[in-house]
């Protein structure tokens, strides 16, 4: 081989496959020296020779028959076997690939030749390559489909849930308004008297149910990334002071000791107090519930680093270190016997994570173990600067005078409430179906009508939309009453032209101040 062959000429004649020209009549013009190191023939020596003279006589006689048309009418010939000679008469199969081209006045066939053999070897292997390959993409394509056809159980399935919830909720929360309605009213009635610790534990208890319907229906919300917080500067030391209030009846029933530490400033962040106030209130709760009664629980507040920093510490029954990592995770047990003794549905702290998640801080725990209690540490960021509302309140048993129209089919619920809102001074009247509600408005002129969504006749929202075209009800301010508590019921109950959406059982204070 010639060593000053250029990079073209080199890679001619050291291809992986014969390759040649001929003229017109078959005459050898130029070989590589694959074709010659398959002939067995020195390099050069096949430039000059006719290539028949390296054709068996079949070969001749297949190539005139069937090459030489082709070649003359379409310029070219593919994928035709034939055999050559090597020199003593051993014979090469070959595949051959013809292509005509005129240079001038001349026709030059350019001829490449793969072994036979080999050929066929390679395009097996292509063919067993490309059959595993539709294979793949078959398997991969009846994947995807099993992909999408679970995906669109799952989320039937999820979708499922959230109605089921739903309902679950409104189901539990209409027998809830009475009892709320019930008990407000003996604890106006009887908060005094000999009654009062039966009232107190009544009242725990009902509140610790209602938590327990609205932590389920906020899981959900959360989950399904449909949760909406209203935002507000939101004063921490308030919030912390009302939480401990309000589960001061449980502290006390356990017989614990609170410690309490706020600063004497205010820590402003904002966030929605509802869903903060349940934030503080589900931790305070989880501390009571797993500390051994005659337990210490400290909530200390600080500012730190921009920070309103909470911290609740107990020394309670404390954490595994193996369940640190999972505490925060929906339905998460610590251990299943002391889960049933203690109660709980294990939604609690994966809801305050969540909601704590949602207004850019962070829930943190801490344990040294079981037996040693455990600590709780809520960071919220802090904004400067901002003013927070100061919430007024109407003292107890100071009415306000006004008509207040109860509609609901639930008789209980609506003899109740009527009962509650005449302890306020109200004057009231009841109906218990959408007609009977429109048939005593033109006569008894209500100021407030507080109406039931899901009516025998037709539904709430119809009512409302009814009432709001009667003169006598043009300014009245309704008031949803209803256990359907999810955004969308909320923006249902405003495009129907309602002023409130009060979620059952219902918040005397909210009510009262609703009722100003």
């Amino acid at each position: 081989m010639n060593a000053a062959l250029t990079a073209p000429d080199l890679f001619f004649d050291q291809a992986a496959c014969g390759l040649m020209a001929t003229d017109a009549h078959g005459m050898i013009l130029t070989a590589n020296a694959s074709l010659h190191a398959w002939l067995g023939m020195p390099h050069g020596t096949l430039v000059g020779m006719r290539l028949h003279d390296l054709m068996p006589a079949s070969a001749r006689l297949f190539h005139y028959t069937c090459c030489v048309p082709r070649l003359q009418n379409e310029g070219a010939a593919h994928d035709i076997q034939i055999d050559l000679l090597r020199p003593g008469g051993a014979r090469l199969p070959v595949l051959l690939q013809l292509v005509r081209q005129r240079d001038g006045d001349h026709e030059i066939d350019h001829w490449a030749l793969f072994r036979a053999g080999g050929r066929h070897r390679y395009e097996n292997a292509l063919l067993c390559r490309s059959e595993a390959a539709d294979e793949a993409r078959e398997a991969q394509r009846q994947l995807d489909l099993q992909l999408r056809a679970v995906n669109t159980q799952l989320s039937a399935a999820d979708l499922r849930k959230d109605e089921f919830l739903a309902t679950l909720s409104h189901e539990l929360r209409n027998p809830l308004a009475p009892m709320r309605s019930a008990l407000d009213v003996l604890k106006i009635k009887h908060g005094n008297d000999d009654d009062a610790r039966v009232i107190g534990a009544f009242d725990r208890q009902l509140r610790h149910l209602t938590r327990l319907v609205d932590d389920l229906m906020e899981v959900s919300r959360i989950t399904q990334n449909r949760m909406q917080l209203r935002r507000a500067p939101v004063d921490m030391v308030a919030l912390v002071r009302g939480a401990v209030h309000d589960m001061a009846p449980v502290m006390t029933a356990a017989r614990h000791t609170l410690r309490l530490t706020l600063p004497d400033a205010p820590l402003t962040v904002d966030g929605d107090a509802t869903r903060l106030a349940q934030v503080v209130i589900n931790l305070l709760g989880n501390a009571a519930k797993y500390t051994p009664d005659g337990g210490l629980i400290d909530v200390e507040l600080a500012g730190q680093g921009g920070h309103a920093e909470l911290r609740v510490r107990d020394n309670g029954i404390g954490i595994p270190a193996s369940a640190l990592s999972t505490i925060f995770q929906l339905f998460t047990q610590l251990d299943t016997g002391l889960e049933r003794a203690c109660g709980g549905l294990g939604i609690g702290l994966a809801l305050a994570r969540g909601i704590v998640e949602l207004h850019g801080g962070e829930i943190l725990v801490e344990s040294d173990g079981p037996g040693r209690g455990s600590q709780f540490t809520l960071r919220l960021p802090l904004i400067a600067g901002c003013a927070v509302a100061e919430e007024t309140s109407t003292a107890p048993g100071q009415p306000a005078p006004l008509r207040v129209l109860v509609v609901d089919d639930n008789v209980d619920a609506a003899e109740t409430m009527a009962t509650m809102l005449e302890l306020f001074g109200c004057t009231t009247l009841l109906a218990h179906t959408a007609a009977g509600a429109l048939a005593l408005a033109p006569t008894f002129l209500p100021e407030v009508a507080l109406l039931d969504i899901g009516l025998p006749d037709f539904n709430g929202y119809e009512l409302a939309r009814r009432l709001r075209g009667l003169d006598a009800c043009a300014s009245t301010k309704l008031i949803a009453a209803t256990g359907w508590g999810q955004e969308r019921d909320r923006q249902m109950a405003r495009d129907a032209g309602f002023d409130h959406h009060l979620t059952k059982p219902i918040d005397i204070e909210r009510l009262r101040l609703l009722l100003q």
